[in-house]
């Protein structure tokens, strides 16, 4: 009867370590999602270095003229009639 048991519980460890949520079949699943992963940092990483780039501009000590000048016009929507507003996307 012990030799059973102890097989039954080796096989249950012995199927885990297979076929379980961090056994050898879920490698594949880790490996896609690891690729997906870094493509998504890889993006967050240019956005967040655009972003402290566009702050560095705004820092009051020495601010870039005309990203101030592009920001108050936009925000207050100070635009003459007879002026052109060509949006820049970095």
């Amino acid at each position: 009867m012990w030799p059973a048991v102890s097989l039954l519980i080796i096989g249950t460890f012995a199927g885990h370590a297979v076929a379980g949520p961090n056994g050898l079949l879920a490698w594949g699943g880790y490996h896609r999602d690891l690729a997906a992963k870094k493509v998504e940092l890889a993006t967050l990483e240019e956005q967040r270095n655009q972003l402290k780039h566009r702050s560095a501009l705004l820092d009051p000590r020495k601010a870039d003229p005309d990203m101030a000048d592009e920001l108050v016009r936009k925000d207050l929507g100070l635009v003459r009639p007879d002026e052109v507003i060509v949006p820049l996307e970095d």
